[in-house]
């Protein structure tokens, strides 16, 4: 069994005023309300994650330019 080392710090603010406690509350909600694209972000439906509503093409296409495959085959030439 561990025992509790005493401090002086208080775990809660226990000696302030109500009218202090209310206003930190007050301060909290106003910082921590949610802003418009975060509550519209939140009532938007989840994705689909059924395999027929998934990308099928996962991989960008990459495109070589004939320049760079007379290069390549410059390069590589065996």
């Amino acid at each position: 069994m561990s025992t509790a080392i005493p401090t002086d710090r208080l775990a809660y603010d226990d000696l302030a005023a109500p009218a202090d406690l209310q206003r930190d509350c007050r301060e909290t909600r106003d910082a921590l309300r949610p802003t418009d694209a975060i509550a519209a972000a939140a009532r938007r439906p989840a994705p689909s994650l059924d395999y027929a509503d998934q990308r099928r093409d996962l991989k960008p296409q990459i495109e070589v330019s004939e320049a760079a495959a007379r290069l390549a085959a410059a390069i590589y030439q065996d």
